[in-house]
């Protein structure tokens, strides 16, 4: 898959690719079970874009509400081993946190998530 551009006035055809990149993020983002969590560039990878983690945050921050996506289930990712809550605004980040506890996620004061006990792939576990 080419690799995707802001638009900047490059058309419809270059609208409709972006658009299309966006679903397969969201339809990647809907997979993510209860309890569970995903790096941007893991959904970058599982939606086709390998490399691209940043284009995936910047879809989830373009996505509208009313799709109902677990936003919260995408995490940053601090190391190979560990996540993190990636929202810089304090009230975002303590909302992500606590939609994540109430799943059953456990995180660290700084909000570290390990990755072997809830990181999802859908090759992995099978879910």
């Amino acid at each position: 898959m080419a690799r995707p551009t802001a638009s900047r006035g490059g058309g419809a055809g270059e609208d409709a690719h972006i658009r299309e990149v966006h679903r397969a993020i969201y339809t990647v983002v809907r997979r993510i079970p209860r309890g569970r969590v995903v790096t941007y560039g893991q959904v970058a990878e599982l939606a086709g874009i390998p490399g691209r983690a940043r284009l995936a945050g910047a879809a989830m921050r373009a996505s509208p509400r009313k799709l109902g996506l677990p936003w919260h289930r995408v995490v940053g990712k601090r190391s190979k081993t560990l996540a993190q809550v990636n929202i810089l605004d304090p009230i975002g980040s303590a909302v992500q946190r606590h939609l994540l506890e109430e799943e059953g996620v456990k995180l660290s004061d700084s909000g570290g998530i390990r990755l072997a006990d809830y990181g999802w792939l859908p090759d992995v576990d099978g879910r």
